[in-house]
């Protein structure tokens, strides 16, 4: 046998319902052990959520048990389907039926929904690409996941919701046995994560296993059979949800090893007047001139204030917040800002940073980080005139403020000279969040800034956006999570099809009335959630 093929000797001990076993799981980086004798075991046939707080080392587990950590890489044994199993690499792994979806998908946007599905898995006749048997055997799959596109459109045309549907298929292409899904319902609207949640029920009773790594504890308390807690990289207990009766407190508190009496920090508001509005915002999309983005919106924010945006996922929460940011997003064709009473052009970014606006984007591997920078650098990158002496960085000044970012948001990382890359999601969260409150904006724009993050982490997360407003400064917090901006927000802006539909106090605002305003457009139209 080669070493590129994977060998599978030896009978586990573990009984005949035991699809997965790990045992005494170690793996080291330069400084730092991210897993320190890992032990799981998964039923056959179950949904098994992990949980842990950012940089517990669950994606870490799930990248040795997938072979992108090869063996010899790492201390321990993986038993699978009752066998020892050797993987070299992830195709080993997938050769015997274990399929990882990460949280960044791995599609290319310029081809088809079928090219995607049997990339690197051709169906092929007599040395060529069967295209017929390819957009067949596509069109099943889709069925089967219950997306209703044609196996033709490509993928950069559909939304990241049916993205995930794609790569589900994909994975249902290689007879898996195993699915892995890491944050698989992070970036997707309440309507879409549901109906993720049930195909993965219908995956569960045609016999397919799904590990779950998940930051969204109603998801995980919903859907999942058993659940593995980690924390610094260690195993702390798995639960069996129905027999253990468990509940998110219960999850939380194996967690971050403590109870949580809250999910936010207490905070009393203290607003006052407006500094910063938006008048009769008109945007168009930066391709389709047909299109308007942005329908003549308006809003205000007022010092001390958190103000939500919550809206439907495509709804335009995004593209305004950009195009205000220093035009980073569509073409304006007209609307006015206004700053402490002086209007403002802000042509550029730079512009918009030097008048006191600070974003921190939705994506923040394209659009919010460096991949190739340290810590340190990231850090402040958005402004470097605060360290600059004439042209020069004072490399003393940047390491200390770094360094204080670091502690105070606790970035989980060896020191502040360690790569982004290398973090974890939810610590690349944190280094992004530093990078623009070095900025020491005025106003902070915070779009899905807790994607990905843990629920202690979101608690740390919350103060700071409550410390920023009871400084006088204004916060607006856009996010796909109504809880979320519930528990945050002194008001909460709603928009649909790019027009603001209505504003709620947080006396008035609830789940029901802020999702009535998100599906109807100002000309009374409604419009009807649906996979992306």
């Amino acid at each position: 046998m080669s070493d590129d093929a994977p060998a599978r000797t030896g009978k586990s001990s573990a009984s005949g319902d035991v699809i997965l076993e790990m045992r005494h799981i170690t793996k080291e980086f330069p400084g730092v052990k991210a897993l320190d004798e890992v032990d799981m075991v998964v039923r056959r046939g179950e949904i098994h959520a992990i949980c842990g707080e950012n940089g517990a080392g669950k994606s870490t587990l799930m990248k040795v048990l997938s072979g992108l950590y090869p063996l010899g890489s790492y201390e321990g044994e993986i038993h699978f389907e009752g066998e020892l199993a050797r993987f070299h690499t992830i195709r080993d792994s997938e050769h015997s039926g274990i399929v990882i979806i990460h949280q960044e998908l791995a599609l290319i946007p310029e081809l088809s929904i079928a090219e995607n599905i049997f990339l690197g898995n051709e169906q092929t006749h007599r040395g060529s690409i069967d295209w017929v048997t390819t957009r067949a055997k596509a069109a099943q799959l889709l069925e089967r996941v219950g997306l209703h596109e044609d196996p033709t459109t490509r993928i950069k045309d559909i939304g990241v919701g049916k993205q995930q549907l794609v790569e589900i298929a994909k994975a249902l292409s290689k007879d898996v046995r195993l699915l892995i899904l890491d944050e698989p319902t992070a970036a997707l609207n309440e309507s879409d994560s549901q109906h993720l949640l049930e195909i993965m029920s219908g995956l569960r009773q045609d016999g397919v296993t799904c590990i779950m790594i998940s930051h969204k504890l109603n998801e995980i308390e919903q859907i999942s059979d058993a659940i593995t807690i980690i924390r610094d990289g260690r195993t702390i207990e798995t639960l069996r949800v129905h027999e253990d009766g468990v509940d998110e407190n219960r999850i939380i508190r194996g967690m971050v090893g403590r109870d949580l009496g809250s999910r936010f920090p207490e905070h009393t508001p203290d607003i006052g007047e407006v500094f910063f509005e938006v008048k009769d915002w008109r945007v168009q999309h930066p391709v389709r001139a047909d299109r308007l983005v942005c329908k003549d919106a308006s809003f205000f924010v007022r010092r001390g204030e958190i103000v939500g945006f919550a809206g439907l996922m495509g709804a335009g929460r995004t593209e305004l917040m950009r195009s205000v940011f220093g035009r980073s997003y569509g073409n304006l064709l007209g609307g006015t800002i206004v700053k402490d009473g002086q209007e403002l052009r802000l042509g550029h970014v730079r512009d918009a940073i030097d008048a006191g606006l600070a974003y921190v984007t939705e994506d923040r591997k394209s659009l919010g980080l460096n991949l190739l920078d340290d810590i340190k650098t990231t850090t402040v990158s958005a402004k470097l005139s605060r360290i600059t002496e004439g042209l020069v960085v004072n490399e003393a000044l940047e390491f200390r403020y770094a360094e204080q970012y670091r502690k105070e948001l606790r970035t989980k990382t060896p020191d502040v000279e360690e790569g982004v890359a290398k973090l974890s999601g939810g610590n690349q969260q944190k280094v992004v969040l530093a990078k623009w409150l070095f900025t020491e904006p005025d106003l902070l724009i915070l779009d899905e800034p807790t994607r990905g993050i843990d629920v202690g982490a979101k608690f740390e997360i919350y103060g700071i956006i409550q410390r920023l407003a009871s400084e006088g400064k204004g916060v607006i917090v856009v996010s796909s999570e109504l809880p979320e901006l519930l528990g945050l927000s002194d008001r909460i802006y709603t928009i649909c099809e790019g027009e603001i539909t209505g504003c709620l106090d947080k006396g008035e605002a609830n789940q029901e009335s802020l999702m009535r305003l998100m599906t109807t457009t100002t000309n009374g139209r409604s419009e009807t959630p649906a996979a992306s």
